[in-house]
């Protein structure tokens, strides 16, 4: 059963993603509200599907911190299912991510229609450049700035070197950084068919005040608030396991 979920739901994906991937662009002359409810629907339909046919699911805590304004989300990239989630648990946003992606037929279509900032991340100093120019234009508008620190998926229990673009533009621009961690590697890894069924457990973190500090001290707080938040859930399912076993 398992399998024939998983074979229905990667279908519906690819046909969803073809699907808005030409709606996306046909949207570009509404406003950006109007664009991200549309990919918002989109996101809701494969968090629903993975639900259904998958039996992943999600928990959230901490939607108590999430500000009013607007702020930049760094969060743990362990899985797919978060680029999905992220956008039905908080307010509309934009990503950072690498340029290749935009290559990517329909789902590269429909990222450049909801203008996230793409990046040659081998370009050094421009692509910080680009990420605080274009972030500090989003969140004047009033749009969050999604950046996945860390740059790619990380294999639960790994660890990679975070990169500190998105530091600096939360140093220079004194908007708040709001981290988010999670599991969803342990249910839906990378490149994983078979999907895990479970509970994803998703903790926001408080708002961490950037105004007047350093990129690299602001780095070094949210990322020791991270482990810390990584090593809790993973107590947790840890615990669950067990008593489950028993």
């Amino acid at each position: 059963m398992q399998f024939l979920g998983a074979v229905i739901f990667s279908l519906g994906m690819v046909l969803s993603t073809v699907l808005i991937g030409l709606i996306l662009p046909a949207t570009v002359l509404f406003p950006f509200r109007v664009r991200t409810a549309v990919a918002r629907a989109y996101a809701g339909f494969i968090i629903h599907s993975l639900r259904v046919l998958c039996g992943v699911k999600f928990q959230v805590r901490g939607r108590e911190h999430i500000p009013e304004g607007a702020a930049i989300l760094f969060s743990k990239h362990q899985s797919t299912w978060e680029t999905y989630a992220l956008q039905l648990i908080f307010p509309p946003q934009v990503w950072v991510f690498k340029r290749e992606l935009l290559w990517v037929p329909f789902f590269g279509w429909g990222l450049l229609a909801l203008k996230s900032i793409s990046i040659d991340r081998s370009s050094g100093r421009k692509a910080v450049k680009q990420i605080v120019e274009q972030g500090r234009q989003r969140l004047d508008a009033g749009i969050w700035v999604t950046i996945f620190p860390e740059g790619t998926r990380v294999a639960p229990g790994q660890h990679k070197r975070w990169g500190i673009g998105g530091a600096i533009l939360a140093e220079q621009t004194g908007y708040p950084i709001v981290p988010v961690a999670h599991n969803a590697g342990e249910l839906w890894p990378k490149g994983a068919f078979i999907k895990r069924p479970g509970t994803i457990q998703v903790v926001i973190g408080q708002p961490v005040q950037t105004r007047g500090r350093k990129a690299a001290e602001i780095n070094a707080e949210v990322e020791a608030w991270m482990e810390a938040a990584m090593q809790e859930i993973s107590g947790q399912a840890a615990a669950t396991g067990k008593a489950a076993d028993q």
